[in-house]
């Protein structure tokens, strides 16, 4: 069952399609050009790759990064067409990243459907993810700005080292808040700054313009993986199109979980040094995992927190008019932080 935020946002308690519907409507046209520039940029003679890359791309992704990136140049007035690429491109460095992930997590499904190293194996996933990689950084270079090269190129880097970090702190309880949220802040956070951003670059913004939009997607996107985490304990396998509990099967030390160790007695720890340190696992370990949380109220905090860094994103939207594009970042913002999936 999913948690619901006792709070008075609980209108905002709906599925993200349902939250994303007035975001991508407001760039409908931009978005089908995106989505066939995506389409025409994964071919290749290759069979596989396009075979491998449409199979996830296709799978019902939200395309929330690459909808910030048309909407962030609709806001600043873009009347252009530099942004589709670019659109394009940010879509794949998420997707080489979502094929690398389920590799390194052995996931047998992604969004409700047989993920790709499941269908294809792991090798052709990580070879698949790294033309996407690469067919992303052509498109940066075709673009022909070095500022846009920059923003996007740093984020690529920033990502592999927060999944590095993440494997580093995994089964190790001695992570910190701070580690947590640094993880958190380069894994997700800095692809949706860098999405954002972009669409202040194409439209020839002053930097200052540019880094409100950076810090509108660094904070959206932190709120966005905190309620991620919390998901993984309370919603329902058919509801995310993933098996729930995949990080607590892995070891992985999310921010739910250190809260809960941090919180916990000292027979609670012992629950999870054996579960999360030791990865040794037994039937109903699950459950107690998300009785212990419950216990200490772990979820409705993360949540809590993911609600201020959404609440901060708005606030970088403050010097922008008041139109519909900023009204519908906003409101993205807030749903994505109240989802229940």
């Amino acid at each position: 069952m999913a948690i619901a935020a006792h709070n008075h946002n609980d209108e905002h308690l709906l599925s993200t399609d349902n939250a994303l519907d007035t975001l991508q409507n407001l760039v409908k046209d931009d978005l089908l050009a995106v989505n066939h520039a995506i389409v025409d940029r994964m071919q290749s003679r290759v069979t596989m790759i396009p075979q491998l890359a449409g199979h996830l791309i296709s799978s019902g992704g939200k395309r929330l990064r690459p909808v910030l990136t048309l909407l962030c140049s609709r806001l600043c007035g873009y009347q252009g067409t530099r942004h589709i690429p670019l659109a394009a491109c940010v879509e794949f460095i998420h997707t080489a990243t979502l094929l690398h992930d389920d590799v390194v997590d052995d996931s047998s499904l992604r969004r409700g459907i047989e993920s790709a190293n499941a269908v294809w194996g792991n090798q052709a996933s990580v070879l698949v993810g790294d033309f996407l990689f690469s067919r992303a950084f052509q498109i940066m270079v075709e673009d022909g700005s070095l500022r846009v090269l920059e923003i996007l190129s740093a984020a690529s880097a920033v990502i592999a080292e927060g999944e590095v970090q993440q494997l580093a702190n995994s089964n190790d309880l001695r992570t910190t808040e701070q580690d947590c949220l640094a993880v958190i802040t380069a894994k997700t956070a800095k692809l949706f700054a860098a999405a954002c951003e972009v669409g202040a670059v194409v439209s020839n913004q002053p930097a200052k313009t540019a880094q409100s939009l950076a810090t509108f997607g660094l904070n959206f996107g932190i709120s966005f993986q905190l309620v991620d985490d919390t998901i993984d304990y309370a919603a329902s396998d058919s509801a995310i199109g993933k098996q729930i509990g995949d990080d607590f099967r892995e070891g992985k030390v999310t921010l739910p979980v250190l809260l809960a160790y941090v919180r916990g007695t000292q027979q609670d720890r012992s629950f999870w040094k054996r579960t999360i340190e030791r990865q040794e696992l037994r039937e109903g370990d699950l459950a107690c995992a998300i009785s212990l949380m419950e216990k200490y109220e772990v979820l409705n905090d993360v949540r809590s927190r993911a609600r201020e860094y959404a609440s901060a994103a708005c606030k970088g939207l403050d010097d922008f008019p008041d139109t519909h594009e900023r009204q519908a970042l906003s409101e993205a913002a807030k749903f994505c932080a109240n989802r229940a999936y």
